[in-house]
């Protein structure tokens, strides 16, 4: 018997756009500075929010009984209605036309992008592109595109290492270097600055009896936070206009991580690494 295509599943789903409002506290700016062990906050009252720290905003925080046995949530706006859902952060896209001042309300508008029912090597999956417009002052100052992976039940697992291991540290090989090595405090921390309940990142036995993992995983977002925080060290004085990153490879929690890059014409190109794989994810900038 054929398995029903995922397409049939969405076929009617046309969910309406949902707007959000941020006061922009510069708290949340702190509590991130202090995770990446900064001296002082990286931005205050006033000044514009470094670019992807809007994740730290807008925040929900669904009830006890919405979250589903993995952690997220079962059933919310731009989640597919598909069959015993698994679901992938897969990487994103933004243009900045003014960046987003702390301190000032803001307003976001999200919406349903495009779905596009693909084959991949562990069967068919789903793609979902969710957009997000950000607005202050009664204008638009960022457009952030997030595409995510749904699948219908198990793949049956990756191609995992069967142990972490947190001794090996990967090759420099780009002028701009920052190295960080993500720990299980350092998981919880950035699970609870942006509201996910996710248990891959907290819950040791849970990722290698049910999910097949080695050890706890490094937030997909993380690895991208990264690459942009070398842009944001190494170029303190460009301004970004535009980003896109891809996710590639899960990164465990004790892994030697290094993001790195190097300068363009028109911007960097970027990367984050452990010993294993040199690209676990990619990004690409401009600057305005």
């Amino acid at each position: 018997m054929q398995p029903t295509p995922l397409s049939s599943y969405v076929e009617t789903w046309h969910p309406e756009p949902v707007i959000a409002h941020d006061p922009m506290d510069p708290g949340p700016a702190a509590a991130v500075s202090a995770l990446l062990d900064l001296p002082a906050p990286a931005a205050e009252a006033g000044d514009p929010l470094p670019p992807l720290w809007q994740w730290f905003h807008f925040l929900h925080w669904p009830a006890q009984h919405e979250l589903g046995p993995d952690g997220h949530l079962r059933d919310a706006r731009f989640l597919p209605p598909l069959p015993d859902r698994q679901r992938m952060f897969a990487g994103g896209r933004s243009r900045i036309v003014h960046p987003l001042r702390l301190g000032e309300p803001a307003e976001r508008v999200s919406s349903l992008g495009a779905v596009t029912p693909k084959h991949g090597r562990s069967g068919e999956l789903l793609f979902v592109t969710e957009r997000q417009e950000f607005r202050q002052s009664g204008r638009t100052c960022l457009v952030e595109e997030q595409d995510i992976v749904y699948r219908s039940g198990r793949s049956g697992g990756g191609q995992h290492p069967d142990t972490v291991d947190d001794r090996t540290v990967p090759a420099a090989g780009e002028p701009w270097q920052l190295c960080a090595r993500p720990d299980p405090t350092l998981l919880f921390r950035l699970s609870a600055l942006t509201a996910n309940t996710h248990r891959i990142h907290y819950d040791a036995p849970y990722c290698r009896d049910t999910e097949g993992y080695p050890g706890l995983v490094v937030h997909g977002p993380l690895l991208a936070f990264l690459m942009l925080e070398v842009v944001r060290r190494e170029a303190p004085g460009r301004r970004v206009s535009t980003l896109s990153f891809r996710l590639r490879r899960p990164a465990f929690a004790g892994e030697h991580l290094l993001a790195e890059g190097s300068p363009t014409d028109a911007g960097a190109l970027l990367r984050t690494a452990t010993h294993r794989d040199t690209r676990h994810a990619t990004a690409e900038v401009t600057f305005a």
